[in-house]
C-alpha cells in the first residue's frame, strides 16, 4: 500500500471502539466496507432466463460474499451482491413480499426518470443495454486491493457462474483508481462518509455524531426513533439495505476546457474548479484551504474532513452552489429546511478510465471511455436520491439561486451557470454544460447474507 492508504488504515485501526450493536455477521461487508487505497474491481450485471437456475447461483454466491464482521480489519478483495425488483420477480419471490418493497423500488429507476429529471441526454432510452428496464435482475461488486487479489475473487465468481444454468451475463465493467484515489476530474473521492452508530467506530472529525444505524440497515432504528419500513417476511428485509446505482460518463476534455476559458492561468483554473466541486484535487477542503491546494492535508482523514460551514454563512469560503456543498449541506442555513440526517449515504463510488490529464481537451472525449459509478447505500435511497435530484443537485432554489444547477452533476439542457459570492458583487460564471452524462442505473435491493440463503432456498415453500 502507499502513504496515503497506509495512513487511512491506521487511523481506522484507532477508531475501533466496543460500541458493536449490529449484526455484522448478516450484514454484507460492502455495506459498511470502505474500497481500498489504491483499488481496482469490476462490476457485473446478470439476467435470470429461470427461476431455479437463478436461485441456485444466489445460494452458492452467499457463501463468497463477506459479512461486516471484522470490517475494519485490511482484506485483499471482497464481493457484494444486490438485486432488482424484475430479478426478485424471477427468482419467485412471492407476490405478498414483492408488494411489501417500496414502489419506486418496485418500478426501477427507468420508470422514475421524471421523478429523477433523467431527460434529453439522460434519459432511459440513451442508456446502455445492460441497463433498459428488466436487464439487470443481479449486480455484482468486487473491490480488490490489485489484481491479483481482483483475479482470485473473480475466479470465484465466475466460476459459480459458469457451473449455473437459468442465468446470462448481460455486462461487465472494470474500474480502478491508484493510490490517490481520484475520480475522472482529478479530485479526490468519497472523503465524507457517515459514522454508523453501533458499529464499532468512533466518529471521525467533521462527521459529528454517529448517525443511527437504522439510516443504513433495515430493522434498525432510525433517526426518527424507529425502524423504516422493511420488506416482509422479515427473514427477506432484516439486516439488508437499499442501493441506488449510476453509471455516468465524465465529459473531462469539455470540464477542462470550461475551466481554461474562464480563467487567466493555472492557479485560477484550479481555484475555479475547486470552487465548483468544494475541495481542492487533493481532497483538502476550501474551508480549511481558502487560498491554495494543500495535499497534507486533504491526505489526513483526521484533518481533511474536520470542518462545517458556520463560518461561512455567505459562502465566501465555498460557495452554496459548489457541488460538495450542495449534497451535504452541513450546518448551512437553508431556504428550504431538510433533515439533512436523513439525507446522508454510504458512498462506494468507482471511477473508470483513464487518469485526469490537464491536457484532456473536448475532442478526446469521444475517445477513451472515463467515468465513474455513483453508488450509495440507504435505508431511504430512492426518497433521498430523488430528493438530490430534484432539489440539490438540478434546482438552486433551497439556496436562493433559483434554477441554477448543480455544476458537476447536473443536467444542463442548455448551458447554466456557477455563481460565486465575492465582495462587493458576486461572480457569476456562465457556459457550465452537461459534465457527467448518464449512461444507466438501477434500484436494488442488497439483501443480508441470511436474505440471501433464504431466497436461494425457496425458503418461502
Amino acid at each position: 500500500m502507499g502513504m496515503l492508504s497506509d495512513l487511512t488504515a491506521r487511523f481506522q485501526r484507532e477508531r475501533v471502539t466496543p460500541d458493536l450493536k449490529l449484526d455484522l455477521d448478516d450484514i454484507q461487508a460492502l455495506i459498511l466496507r470502505a474500497r481500498p487505497e489504491p483499488y481496482v474491481g469490476i462490476h457485473a450485471m446478470l439476467h435470470f432466463d429461470e427461476a431455479e437456475g437463478g436461485r441456485d447461483l444466489v445460494l452458492r454466491l452467499a457463501e463468497h460474499i463477506p459479512s461486516a464482521a471484522g470490517w475494519t480489519e485490511e482484506a485483499d478483495a471482497w464481493i457484494g451482491a444486490a438485486l432488482s425488483f424484475q430479478g426478485l420477480k424471477a427468482l419467485g419471490v412471492p407476490q405478498a413480499s414483492l408488494q411489501s418493497f417500496p414502489l419506486p423500488f418496485q418500478q426501477g429507476m427507468a420508470a422514475r426518470a421524471e421523478q429523477l429529471r433523467d431527460v434529453g441526454e439522460n434519459a432511459p432510452e440513451h442508456w446502455e443495454a445492460a441497463f433498459q428496464p428488466g436487464t439487470c435482475h443481479l449486480a455484482l461488486t468486487i473491490y480488490a486491493r490489485d489484481e491479483a487479489a481482483l483475479r482470485v475473487a473473480l475466479d470465484k465468481a465466475m466460476g459459480e457462474l459458469e457451473r449455473s444454468h437459468g442465468v446470462t451475463l448481460v455486462g461487465t465493467h472494470a474500474f480502478g483508481a491508484d493510490a490517490d484515489a481520484k475520480n475522472p476530474f482529478g479530485f479526490r473521492d468519497s472523503i465524507s462518509q457517515p459514522a454508523v452508530a453501533g458499529s464499532g467506530l468512533d466518529p471521525l472529525p467533521g462527521q459529528e455524531r454517529a448517525i443511527a444505524a437504522g439510516e443504513f440497515i433495515l430493522g434498525q432504528d432510525s433517526e426518527t426513533g424507529a425502524p423504516v419500513a422493511i420488506p416482509d417476511p422479515p427473514e427477506l428485509g432484516r439486516n439488508g439495505s437499499f442501493v441506488v446505482l449510476r453509471k455516468y460518463a465524465s465529459r473531462v476534455g469539455a470540464f477542462n476546457d470550461f475551466v481554461r476559458s474562464q480563467a487567466g492561468d493555472e492557479l485560477e483554473e484550479e481555484r475555479l474548479a475547486a470552487r465548483m466541486v468544494g475541495r481542492w484535487r487533493s481532497g483538502a477542503p476550501l474551508n480549511l484551504a481558502p487560498e491554495r491546494d494543500d495535499p497534507a492535508l486533504g491526505a489526513d482523514p483526521a484533518r481533511n474532513n474536520g470542518f462545517d460551514f458556520s463560518n461561512d454563512a455567505r459562502g465566501f469560503l465555498c460557495p452554496h452552489a459548489a457541488h460538495m456543498r450542495r449534497l451535504n449541506p452541513r450546518d448551512s442555513e437553508l431556504t428550504i429546511l431538510t433533515d439533512v440526517n436523513i439525507h446522508r449515504i454510504i458512498r462506494r463510488s468507482s471511477t473508470f478510465g483513464p487518469k485526469w490529464s490537464r491536457a484532456v481537451t473536448a475532442r478526446d472525449d469521444a475517445g477513451e471511455e472515463r467515468g465513474i459509478f455513483f453508488i450509495f447505500i440507504s435505508a431511504r435511497a430512492y426518497d433521498t436520491i430523488e430528493f438530490f435530484q430534484q432539489e440539490w443537485i438540478n434546482r438552486g432554489n433551497f439556496i436562493d439561486l433559483g434554477a441554477e444547477r448543480d455544476p458537476i452533476v447536473g443536467l444542463h439542457e442548455t448551458p447554466g451557470s456557477f455563481t460565486i459570492p465575492q465582495q462587493p458583487v458576486r461572480r457569476r460564471v456562465d457556459g457550465v454544460t452537461t459534465f457527467n452524462r448518464l449512461r444507466g442505473g438501477e434500484y436494488l435491493f442488497m439483501p443480508s447474507l441470511n436474505a440471501l440463503r433464504w431466497i436461494g432456498q425457496a425458503a418461502w415453500n
